[in-house]
């Protein structure tokens, strides 16, 4: 009879929810991953006309005060320091991409790859990151972001999450510098000699060039810390 009484109950609380409709996920409902890219976008697009206005209300600002030179440069100074101005100079662009998903050991001795081997992680992307930033580098962009002082590199399984936008590999991380120095950086770096393991024994994707003469964006997205204070 509980078990009866159980199974009544269950089938009420189903038609009650449904409703006439199917409580089943449907394949054309909107999926996870098409939130966070829809979001994606969005964001992108929010952080394009943040910087459209802030270009607006820096020349409006300008004509109001009418400061002198000296503090216009200044300023001007200080916005090229903390990257929310375009850069132009030499670069030198590096590409990490996932190995083959059927990669095999390419030389004797080393074990086949667990699927952590073959995909790029994030202490990868952050070992670019710092050996550019130890090289010289004036400024860096990663994907198609500029990064600045608070700017943090992470990744989600192999997933790369950057100021709010999401992007799959492969993944282009650009540096304005000396290239040589650049260069130089990244064959010096031991986190980055370690990766070079991976890229030689299961085909971790690796590939550094020069680009000549190339202009960086500015950052666009906000500059306010919210999660810390200065120093009394």
């Amino acid at each position: 009879m509980a078990v009866f009484a159980l199974a009544g109950l269950i089938f009420f609380t189903s038609f009650n929810t449904a409703k006439g409709t199917n409580i089943r996920t449907d394949a054309s409902l909107l999926k996870l991953s098409d939130l966070i890219q829809e979001r994606s976008h969005k964001n992108a697009s929010l952080d394009e006309s943040n910087g459209t206005l802030r270009d607006e209300v820096d020349t409006l600002a300008g004509r109001e005060n009418g400061g002198s030179k000296a503090d216009t440069a200044k300023l001007a100074a200080l916005e090229k320091n903390t990257g929310t101005q375009k850069l132009k100079g030499k670069a030198v662009t590096v590409t990490l991409n996932d190995a083959p998903p059927n990669a095999t050991a390419k030389l004797p001795g080393y074990p086949e790859p667990q699927p952590d081997y073959l995909v790029i992680h994030q202490q990868d992307l952050q070992a670019v990151v710092n050996a550019l930033w130890l090289g010289g580098a004036q400024g860096i962009k990663v994907m198609d972001q500029r990064l600045i002082s608070t700017s943090a590199v992470r990744c989600v399984g192999n997933t790369l999450i950057l100021q709010g936008r999401v992007y799959s590999p492969p993944y282009k991380i650009t540096a304005i510098g000396d290239p040589q120095k650049l260069q130089k950086a990244l064959a010096d770096s031991p986190a980055i000699q370690n990766y070079m393991v991976y890229v030689n024994v299961y085909g971790l994707g690796w590939k550094v060039e020069e680009n000549g003469t190339v202009t960086l964006p500015g950052y666009s997205g906000t500059v306010d810390l919210h999660y810390a204070k200065p120093v009394e």
